[in-house]
């Protein structure tokens, strides 16, 4: 699944281009996850503002109204110039005058939907509770320290929750667990200060470092040039159960936690 890092990845590698374009025609395919909220032939002639990221989605601002995007479990989006064939997999275009924008989605757990504002019923359903953002200054330490204290669930399901902090994914959630030397299965109240304190800079080091390296592509992710994430190549133990630890060689274990795999180092996380 794209989480924040890719989504970013993706907003940053095709936002200067679209910006300024006015809408030439829309394409919906296969039914997504949600409806589109609007007849396809309203967004004609409206004009691309800007694109922002609220969590995992992708909001474009229109001189009139917006569109909010989420990739879903399997989307990914491209923009280029010029007319390509659409494959099987193919749900959205959105055709400007600087080029096409198209939602790739296999499982069509994705969506489109255009909201009036982020004031609409929808938008707020879909953006109003999620956490802070971990790549901006709303991110602030005492708001985190105060909702670790206020929870006894593991640290990890916390984290993968999104209320507390927003879009910090099975992979990241992972790593930022180890930069601290926690164990993704402690409670988030009982954490001490000292280790809090690590968790809270080692998730904006994280989510930075994933960013700068283009996201993590286990299977298909890509931005919107095609360029895939190279950020699963320097993980500490995500995805490396019964591999040596790099810090103290100590073999990463995997369990799981609910429905996703936690891994760790059982001597660099001790508790």
């Amino acid at each position: 699944m794209p989480e924040l890092p890719e989504v970013e990845v993706t907003r940053r590698s095709f936002a200067p281009a679209i910006e300024g374009a006015r809408v030439l025609s829309v394409f919906v395919g296969k039914p997504l996850r949600w409806p589109l909220g609007c007849a396809p032939d309203m967004l004609i002639d409206r004009v691309v503002v800007g694109v922002r990221r609220r969590g995992k989605y992708l909001l474009l601002d229109l001189d009139q109204g917006l569109l909010l995007l989420h990739l879903g479990m399997s989307g990914s989006l491209r923009f280029m110039q010029g007319e390509w064939p659409r494959g099987q997999h193919d749900h959205f275009d959105l055709a400007t005058t600087e080029g096409v924008l198209r939602l790739n989605d296999p499982r069509r757990f994705g969506a489109v939907v255009y909201v009036d504002s982020e004031q609409a019923p929808v938008a707020h359903r879909l953006l109003g509770r999620l956490g802070m953002e971990p790549l901006s200054d709303d991110f602030r330490w005492p708001d985190f320290r105060a909702g670790l204290r206020g929870s006894n669930a593991a640290i990890k399901q916390v984290l993968l929750a999104g209320r507390l902090v927003v879009g910090v994914g099975n992979i990241y959630a992972s790593e930022a667990l180890f930069l601290a030397g926690i164990r993704p299965t402690a409670p988030a109240a009982g954490i001490g200060m000292v280790r809090a304190r690590r968790l809270y800079e080692a998730i904006r080091q994280v989510m930075e470092r994933a960013v700068a390296q283009g996201g993590s592509t286990l299977r298909n992710f890509s931005s919107a040039d095609g360029s895939a994430g190279h950020f699963q190549r320097e993980a500490h133990v995500y995805g490396r159960a019964g591999a040596p630890c790099h810090t103290c060689g100590t073999l990463v274990r995997m369990e799981r936690q609910g429905q996703r795999s936690s891994f760790f180092c059982p001597r660099c996380q001790r508790t």
